[in-house]
C-alpha cells in the first residue's frame, strides 16, 4: 500500500510537470509574432463562437494554429469578450494581440467623401457604390438637402443611416449660415440661400471667389436683372440625373425652363446641387462689389466686369482662348 501510495504521488508531480510545460508552450506561442506580413482585415460574423473565430483566423493566414488560439483565448482572456465586426490586424500580430483587437470592439472606420456641387443622384450613386455599406435607400430627397462632407461609417452600417446624417447635418449647418447672414440681402428664406448657395458652388470651385461670385449675383438680384447661370441652364435640361454631355447651343440658353435664368428674373425654384458650407457661407454673406459680369478666363478663374461693354471683351478673350485650344488639340 505504501509503495502504491508512492507511485501515485510521483503520478501526480510528473502529470503537473508536464501540464506546466504545456501550459509556459501554449502561453509562448501565444504571445509569440504572427505569420502576417501585411496588415489585413478579418470580418468576424454574428453569432460566431470561439472555435468558429480561431478557424477563420487560421484560414486567413493571421494566426498559426487554430487550437493555440483558443487555447490561449481562454488561458488568458475572457472568450466571450471577442465582438463581431471588422477589425484591422497589423503585420507580424501575435495571437494575443489579435485576440485584443477583436475584443476591444474597435472595428475598422470606412469613409465616403461627397464633394460639393454634386446633385442628389450622384450622391445616392456614391452610396450605393459603397460596398462596406448595407441596405437600400427609399425614394430619392429633394435636391439641396444633403451637405456635402466627409462621413465615416462602420462596414454593414445602413445607405439610409448615412444618408439621413448628411441631411441632418445640411439642415444644422443652414441655420447656424442664416443665423450669421448679412444684413438687407435679396434673399427671403433659408430655402432660397441654399438656392443661391448651389448655383455659386456650380459657377466656381475656387475658394477665393465665392464671395465675389455672390456679389454679382446678389447685384443682379436687387436690381432686378436675370442671373444668366449656365449651370442653371443645363440643370433645366438634365433636372440633375446625368451630366449634359456636351456644351450648351444658344438654342438651350433660348429654350425656356423654370431653371433657366436667361429666361426668368430672380432664382430658379429649387436649388440645383448640394453646395458645401463655403458657397453657403458665400451666399449670405456675399463681397461688396460693383461687378455686374463674370466669364472664365481660362486660368481656372473667372475675369469680372462692372458694364456690359468690359464683360464683352472679356468674352472675346475666352472665345479666343477656347480657339486656342482647339486648334492645339486638331
Amino acid at each position: 500500500m505504501r509503495r502504491l501510495g508512492g507511485l501515485a504521488v510521483l503520478l501526480v508531480v510528473v502529470l503537473a510537470l508536464a501540464g506546466g510545460g504545456l501550459l509556459i508552450y501554449v502561453l509562448d506561442r501565444f504571445e509569440a509574432p504572427g505569420p502576417l506580413r501585411a496588415e489585413a482585415t478579418i470580418m468576424v460574423p454574428r453569432g460566431a463562437g470561439l472555435q468558429s473565430i480561431a478557424q477563420l483566423l487560421a484560414e486567413q493566414g493571421i494566426v498559426a494554429d487554430a487550437t493555440l488560439f483558443a487555447l490561449g483565448v481562454r488561458l488568458e482572456g475572457d472568450a466571450q469578450a471577442l465582438k463581431a465586426g471588422e477589425y484591422a490586424i497589423a503585420a507580424g500580430s501575435s495571437m494575443a494581440e489579435v485576440a485584443t483587437v477583436i475584443s476591444s470592439g474597435a472595428t475598422v472606420v470606412h469613409r465616403i467623401t461627397v464633394p460639393e456641387g454634386l446633385t442628389t443622384s450622384e450622391i445616392l450613386s456614391l452610396l450605393k457604390d459603397a460596398e462596406a455599406l448595407d441596405g437600400s435607400v427609399s425614394g430619392t430627397p429633394p435636391e439641396g438637402v444633403l451637405l456635402p462632407e466627409t462621413y465615416h461609417f462602420h462596414r454593414g452600417d445602413q445607405r439610409a443611416a448615412v444618408l439621413a446624417r448628411m441631411g441632418q447635418s445640411m439642415e444644422q449647418t443652414v441655420a447656424e449660415v442664416w443665423a450669421a447672414r448679412a444684413e438687407n440681402l435679396p434673399l427671403k428664406s433659408p430655402e432660397e440661400a441654399v438656392i443661391l448657395a448651389s448655383i455659386i458652388e456650380k459657377e466656381t470651385g475656387v475658394d477665393a471667389e465665392r464671395a465675389l461670385v455672390a456679389g454679382v449675383f446678389v447685384n443682379r438680384l436687387r436690381k432686378g436683372m436675370p442671373l444668366q447661370s449656365d449651370p442653371t441652364v443645363v440643370y433645366g435640361i438634365t433636372e440633375g440625373k446625368a451630366p449634359l454631355g456636351r456644351a450648351l447651343t444658344r438654342k438651350d440658353l433660348a429654350t425656356p425652363t423654370p431653371y433657366n435664368t436667361y429666361q426668368i428674373r430672380g432664382l430658379p425654384p429649387g436649388p440645383i446641387a448640394n453646395p458645401g458650407r463655403a458657397s453657403l457661407e458665400a451666399a449670405v454673406n456675399p463681397a461688396e462689389t460693383d461687378y455686374l459680369y463674370f466669364v472664365a478666363d481660362g486660368n481656372g478663374g473667372h475675369a469680372f466686369a462692372k458694364t456690359l461693354s468690359e464683360h464683352n471683351r472679356n468674352v472675346a478673350k475666352w472665345r479666343k482662348h477656347l480657339k486656342s485650344l482647339k486648334k492645339k488639340t486638331d
